[in-house]
């Protein structure tokens, strides 16, 4: 059976920013939740403009099913340029909990 992938990634609004940035993350988290394979897909901010991503695939051809979306292109055409510096992603398997 094949792993679950997780997928982290972190990016800072450039300044002034931050609400256009949370508009379209926000769209595109609700997008990315009916794909099928996406598990879970979370998007948090710790400090105004400072958001993390967490999601979770069934498997790496959900994440790459995503990544081809014409929702994550658009989004990420939109938003990516409204950041400070471009963003920090990294995939990862479950090692250890639940």
């Amino acid at each position: 059976m094949p792993e679950n992938i997780h997928v982290f990634a972190h990016g800072t609004a450039a300044e002034g920013q931050a609400d256009t940035v949370r508009a379209i993350v926000t769209e595109l988290a609700a997008q990315a939740r009916q794909e099928p394979g996406n598990l879970h897909y979370m998007v948090h901010e710790a400090e105004p403009g400072d958001f993390y991503f967490f999601e979770v695939y069934q498997d790496q051809a959900a994440v790459d099913s995503h990544m081809a979306s014409a929702h994550f292109k658009t989004a990420a055409g939109k938003f990516v340029p409204l950041l400070a510096k471009p963003p920090h992603i990294v995939t990862t398997r479950l090692i250890a909990g639940n």
